[in-house]
């Protein structure tokens, strides 16, 4: 009786954690340079609304293709929603001229806009949310170098990219397979969310309105900003689970600054109704 008691929780013990794994929501960061900003009037090179450009979005576009979300986010304000319902509207009625839109070159519409026409999907979901901050307010304190280095280093990495991009010795398809590389975001993660912790005895250097600097702790000045970004990313990622929830979504797919993605991807590993699909899966074949 023993064996058959033991034999028979062993099946029941997996039985539900078959259950448990079943109903985990698939969920996918795709990491993006806000392409709008890359854009330089006087190089058609970064100008993504271009024929060859726009051939390169496309191709970056379909490999993801497959993955085929029934649910996809992006870095837009919710007070927002309204107006992007409206223009993908447009869009998928092919009504809506991207040149003539002030941001029209914005992955929002370039990526986002594309993929959710193709799979038919009803919505864009915005879920970003305020907060915030440049790096550049911390400058001093205790350590501050081991900070201005590795930012140093981390720029000189990313230029590199963005300069053989503007020479045509890149397309946007590699860029964006560049950025959503494990080696390229979590560097950015390292630099905004462990290395100013060490950051000791300083003060901000002009912050701006998302900077509550009453209560600010000078003695932990680093770890203040931290808690400023990572603050914002908790907000993200509460508008992107109340999205799925509404949604029933079983594939959802944000689409995001490649600076959130390695703070996005530690908190949603500790949310076991998610599994992080990595993009890589669908980007390298």
């Amino acid at each position: 009786m023993n064996v058959k008691r033991i034999l028979l929780t062993a099946v029941v013990a997996s039985l539900l954690s078959a259950s448990v794994q079943a109903q985990k929501t698939d969920i996918m960061l795709l990491g993006s340079d806000h392409l709008a900003q890359l854009y330089n009037s006087g190089n058609p090179n970064t100008d993504v609304l271009l024929p060859k450009q726009q051939g390169e979005l496309a191709a970056f576009a379909k490999r993801i293709l497959p993955y085929r979300p029934d649910l996809i986010m992006v870095e837009v304000l919710p007070d927002k929603q309204q107006r992007i319902d409206s223009l993908y509207n447009l869009y998928v009625h092919d009504k809506l001229k991207l040149d003539q839109l002030e941001d029209g070159r914005s992955e929002v519409y370039q990526l986002a806009f594309r993929m959710a026409k193709q799979l038919g999907l009803p919505k864009i979901h915005c879920v970003n949310a305020p907060g915030g901050t440049s790096q550049g307010i911390l400058d001093n304190g205790e350590n501050i170098q081991l900070y201005k280095e590795e930012g140093a280093a981390l720029r000189s990495m990313v230029v590199e990219k963005v300069i053989a991009l503007q020479e045509n010795k890149l397309s946007f398809t590699n860029y964006l397979v560049f950025i959503n590389q494990p080696e390229t975001y979590n560097k950015i993660y390292h630099l905004r969310y462990i290395t100013p912790a060490r950051v000791v005895n300083g003060t901000f250097k002009n912050p701006d309105a998302m900077v509550d600097t009453a209560f600010i702790n000078p003695a932990y000045i680093g770890a203040e900003l931290i808690s400023v970004f990572k603050n914002r990313d908790y907000k993200i990622y509460s508008n992107m689970v109340t999205a799925q929830l509404k949604t029933k979504a079983k594939r959802a797919l944000l689409l995001i600054g490649a600076a959130h993605l390695g703070s996005l991807n530690s908190i949603l590993r500790d949310d076991t109704d998610y599994n992080v699909v990595d993009p890589l899966k669908y980007l390298q074949r």
